[in-house]
């Protein structure tokens, strides 16, 4: 397991007896430790050397008594290091202006003559903290600049998404969009297939082309091959006049075929013939057409069941599923939620906390179409500008209970080594509190970091 790097710790205080003695104690649990005697070196300590934590005395030569000096110098560090952890120590009788300054943003505070466990215990925590917070800053940084290189380099056709599983799915479709080969993107119904297939068509080579779309669960069987390709006057009943497919509409663009899975099988085989030639002939004509179309497929369905089933032609299968693209649901990207919502809201109309709080328990098995319904119904019957809970007309979800979830010792250890040996990251990679990866640790036999 690698091994956290060294934390760098400044403790800045006039008395060197007392800088001399958490030298020595903070040396035996492997802290580096700096030294300063005045406010004014502490500071310049800071602008040079990268600091973990700061130790600081309250009172200095010039003031023994008000701890003026003290304030002024957190204050200044907080100014220019907004978020690295300060310990106040302090020998004051009264402690009121010490517990201001944590109100204020101090980390601890502690009273000379202090407890050695106490001060390791802060010290620890505060160091695992930082080191937690710092490595989310980083993957937040690095997201963004995920984010800007998406938003900046494709059209995205005003997508809107947080969550790492959604930009996973468009890293993937902007990877492939120029590629001149079938796509099948997979998901439940109103996951946002389509949004995924515009994507795709917008940042393709044929982009100036033709998008068509055709759901194909919506045809009659006898009708299939009419939608197609196209049919001749008076090819069928009911065909008073010769009409264009929707490959001859595609053509030099994209076909966009939804809910291909319910694809009669007699419509599949001629799908086939089209897709590995791109020749086909109009209902009732034997003049064959020669076309260029980029095919996108979308399904809800189990095409490899289906196919065991015999409903479905496994070599088409493989023909449409040259790249598959599978969109999670909307539980499984739970960052979307919020994004997602406010951009459905009505202009003028904001979530309350309560609506907020409802909207991420909920289970959202219709996916991103019922959270738009939802809110879009929220703001139809809310009765003032502010949506509550009650507005969302959502099923009040039980709050999760029971034991903790078993995590084997493999889980544990490589959650540390993933996290560098920060518990609080581990913990959170593995869905534990971290008292809770704690307790684990110990019942495995696993060392704390």
């Amino acid at each position: 397991m690698p091994k956290p790097p060294q934390a760098t710790l400044l403790v800045i205080d006039d008395n060197p007896s007392v800088a001399a003695a958490l030298e020595v104690l903070f040396s035996l649990h492997d802290y580096r430790t700096l030294r300063a005697e005045s406010p004014e070196a502490g500071l310049a300590l800071l602008a040079r050397e990268p600091v973990d934590l700061v130790i600081q005395d309250m009172n200095f030569t010039g003031d023994t008594t008000s701890g003026e000096e003290g304030e002024a110098l957190f204050r200044a560090i907080r100014a220019s290091h907004p978020d690295l952890p300060v310990i106040l120590l302090t020998a004051w009788t009264h402690l009121e202006a010490a517990v201001d300054l944590v109100k204020a943003g101090a980390a601890d505070y502690l009273a000379k003559p202090w407890d050695d466990r106490k001060l390791l215990a802060s010290v620890g925590n505060l160091i695992e903290l930082g080191q937690a917070n710092r490595a989310l800053a980083e993957c937040a940084r690095r997201d963004q600049r995920q984010r800007s290189q998406l938003e900046k380099g494709f059209d995205l056709r005003g997508l809107v998404w947080a969550d790492p599983a959604m930009e996973r799915v468009l890293c993937l479709a902007t990877q492939v969009a120029r590629a001149d080969v079938p796509v099948l993107v997979t998901g439940p119904n109103g996951s946002g297939k389509e949004k995924i297939a515009e994507i795709l068509q917008a940042n393709s080579s044929v982009k100036d082309g033709p998008f068509v779309t055709l759901n194909c669960g919506a045809l009659p069987s006898e009708l299939v091959e009419a939608e197609l390709f196209g049919a001749e006057a008076g090819a069928y009943t009911g065909a008073g006049k010769a009409r264009e497919g929707k490959f001859e509409a595609a053509d030099g663009g994209t076909l966009f075929l939804d809910e291909i899975g319910n694809l009669p099988l007699e419509g599949q085989v001629k799908l086939l013939r089209v897709l590995e030639t791109g020749r086909f002939s109009r209902l009732g004509s034997n003049r064959e057409k020669q076309v260029k179309v980029r095919v996108v497929s979308a399904t809800n369905a189990d095409l490899p069941a289906m196919i065991r089933e015999g409903r479905f032609r496994e070599d088409l299968y493989y023909r449409l599923n040259l790249i598959e693209i599978r969109i999670p649901p909307l539980a499984e990207r739970p960052r979307d939620i919020l994004p997602l919502a406010r951009h459905f809201l009505a202009p003028g109309k904001t979530l309350s906390e309560g609506a907020v709080h409802a909207l991420q328990r909920h289970a959202w098995p219709g996916h991103v179409r019922e959270l738009k319904n939802t809110i879009q119904r929220a703001c139809l019957l809310s009765a003032g500008s502010e949506i509550q809970a009650g507005d969302l007309g959502l099923a009040v979800q039980p709050s999760p209970s029971g034991p903790e979830p078993e995590i084997d010792r493999a889980s544990v250890e490589r959650a540390l080594a993933n996290a560098g040996g920060v518990v609080a990251q581990a913990a959170a990679e593995l869905g534990l509190s971290r008292q809770a990866l704690y307790r684990r640790m110990e019942r495995l036999g696993i060392a704390r970091p």
